[in-house]
């Protein structure tokens, strides 16, 4: 697909102000930031684990990439920090509705309000994220392996759960 030079400035203005803004007024349970100050396209987020959840206290690092026709369609994300969750892959791609690409879901499964709209802002999938991280969708997992766990509710889920969360994301070892 190609896009015009005015097209391509457009987004670099649309995703400087986002950035700018996030910067002037945080949200809570995040941060973010550019990777590399020359690359307006790849960005660094940090969730903090939400409270009242197996995640509270830990510091999951993610990479935001957004494509060349951002808005239009959603950015990626990969969470750095390894993390067990149904809607993670094992990889650390995330696994989310509001990060699907637009329209209909050819295994309707998902609604197309659900999916990427151009009106979605950095703010609002990461509060997904967050959200997800509470409240894990396992009917339809990224990770087969935590969503069987999820599902049964087991004591070994929530040692590993813990285990990520509290060894591996930043909190104190046991």
């Amino acid at each position: 697909m190609y896009f015009s030079g005015g097209w391509l400035c457009r987004i670099v203005a649309i995703l400087s102000s986002l950035i700018a803004e996030l910067n002037k007024n945080p949200v809570e349970g995040f941060s973010a930031g550019l990777i590399d100050d020359n690359d307006i396209y790849k960005w660094e987020v940090v969730i903090i684990g939400p409270q009242d959840t197996l995640f509270e206290g830990g510091f999951f690092k993610a990479y935001l990439t957004f494509p060349y026709d951002y808005p239009l369609r959603p950015p990626k994300m990969k969470f750095i920090t390894e993390l067990w969750h149904p809607n993670v892959a094992k990889n650390g791609d995330v696994c989310i509705s509001i990060l699907h690409e637009p329209g209909e879901d050819k295994f309707g499964y998902e609604k197309p309000e659900e999916r990427w709209l151009p009106i979605h802002t950095v703010e609002t999938i990461m509060i997904s994220v967050i959200s997800m991280l509470a409240d894990p969708n396992s009917d339809s997992p990224a990770n087969v392996d935590a969503g069987v766990l999820s599902l049964q509710r087991d004591a070994s889920h929530i040692e590993i759960h813990f285990a990520i969360a509290e060894g591996v994301a930043g909190g104190p070892e046991w």
